[in-house]
């Protein structure tokens, strides 16, 4: 399995806005895709020192949430830090691990936007139209638009609204605890969306795939 950067790679604010704002029609938030059996976590970091960037992947099982697998890859930056085009910094290495997984994934959960972009182009829309794959964004965090604050209870949720359209919503994972911003990134619709961050969570404020990316981002020791 091989996942390949795409050709002409923008290194500038400029060439990334075009290309940004001619992958957001190819994003499809329709539910296209067959139950998946594996959804990958996905997690980027960076070592601001040497320049670098560290994408964690774990690979779940779709029902139970056993870890299946887990890789880690690193790779030179090669695009400035530049708030609203933070795919172009994490892309690169993500395909270099996704490609080092054992298996494709059913679906992609990320650690960042989807939809729910100025552009309409984050992380995991960008990731899943590169890749062809089913993805969700769960930011920890607000891009984007307003939105009213959702009941302190887990499952309690509000839409998340930009320019008078709905780029996601605002899901209270766990009690009293900040909310999430969920979006589609690419095949998968809103309300599926967070139907399935709703059956990752556990006891925790973030959906399994990405907790344990972060995880294993941050310690690297077997999760199996």
């Amino acid at each position: 399995m091989s996942f390949v950067l795409p050709a002409n790679w923008p290194d500038n604010a400029a060439d990334a806005t075009v290309m940004q704002n001619e992958l957001r029609h190819l994003v499809r938030i329709q539910d296209d895709f067959e139950p998946p059996r594996t959804i990958a976590g996905v997690d980027v970091g960076f070592d601001t020192v040497r320049d670098e960037a560290k994408a964690s992947v774990v690979l779940l099982d779709a029902q139970t949430l056993a870890v299946k697998g887990q890789v880690t890859a690193h790779q030179p930056v090669s695009f400035p830090y530049i708030p609203g085009f933070l795919s172009f910094r994490e892309i690169p290495v993500l395909l270099k691990a996704l490609s080092e997984l054992p298996q494709i994934p059913g679906m992609l959960m990320i650690d960042g936007q989807g939809i729910a972009h100025p552009r309409r182009l984050g992380i995991a829309a960008h990731l899943g139209v590169v890749t062809g794959l089913p993805a969700i964004g769960v930011a920890k965090s607000l891009l984007c638009g307003t939105y009213q604050e959702p009941g302190p209870e887990k499952g309690d949720a509000s839409l998340l609204m930009h320019k008078g359209e709905k780029i996601g919503t605002v899901l209270r994972s766990k009690d009293n605890v900040k909310p999430l911003f969920i979006s589609p990134g690419h095949r998968v619709s809103h309300d599926t969306a967070v139907a399935y961050v709703l059956r990752c969570l556990t006891k925790y404020r973030l959906p399994e795939p990405t907790r344990l990316a972060d995880k294993y981002s941050k310690t690297l020791k077997p999760l199996i």
